[in-house]
């Protein structure tokens, strides 16, 4: 790693990790908000999810093209359209899944912590146990024994009691979970909406700023009058 000169400012990325669970709008909309509030990002996709991904989307995800796969993954609204949005991938890093060499396989590679969206019932259960078998899960790890921001927002439905089990042990070593589950007194009236909510929860937990949902505001019938 190159020291840091006088004057310059270290990069201090978040690392997100994209796991084989359904839900890659969710990874998206967090992505594109993190950019937006000018955050840095280190991104992992596991191989599991490139399969989702080119199932849910149509796109597939190659690291030797992973900017133009990225920037169409993005650039995509959660309804499918595309050229939806206009992505700046300038602050994005790219590590491959299986390189368990990577930066953020270190505790002393600095970050501000880690966001696994979505995260799948196997990747919680990897990282519970502390298996580290590819890079997302080994980021995670180092995550928490770093003492971290980690958020995992777990995408399954229903959740049996070995996979609650593993949740309850990520919380007690201090992630955040955050299911990905929708609010709707926000109002939605598309499903971007909603993405974009479980998306905020996540930022939230993260502690990022960002304008993806409206806030309840202690008013009956406030997302309805919006």
């Amino acid at each position: 790693m190159n020291p840091v000169k006088p004057g310059e400012t270290r990069r201090t990325p978040w690392i997100v990790g994209v796991s084989g669970a359904s839900g890659t709008p969710y990874a998206a909309s967090v992505l594109r908000a993190l950019l937006a509030a000018g955050e840095s990002v280190d991104l992992v996709v596991s191989r599991a999810s490139r399969l989702t991904l080119l199932d849910e989307t149509g796109i597939s995800f190659r690291d030797a093209h992973w900017r133009e796969d990225l920037r169409e993954w993005l650039a995509a609204g959660a309804d499918g359209k595309p050229a939806a949005f206009d992505v700046d991938l300038d602050a994005v890093r790219y590590w491959n899944a299986g390189d368990l060499a990577a930066g953020p396989s270190s505790g002393s590679y600095p970050s501000k912590g880690m966001l696994i969206v979505p995260a799948s019932t196997a990747c919680v259960a990897g990282v519970a146990l502390g298996l580290s078998k590819d890079l997302l899960q080994r980021a995670a790890s180092v995550t928490l024994k770093e003492r971290r921001p980690l958020v995992v927002a777990v995408r399954e439905t229903p959740l049996n009691g070995q996979t609650l089990r593993h949740l309850v042990s990520l919380d007690d070593a201090g992630a955040s979970v955050v299911p990905a589950s929708p609010g709707f007194y926000a109002g939605a009236t598309h499903i971007q909406d909603l993405v974009d909510f479980v998306a905020g929860r996540v930022l939230d937990a993260a502690g990022v700023e960002h304008g993806l949902y409206r806030r309840w505001r202690g008013e009956l019938g406030g997302g309805s009058a919006d």
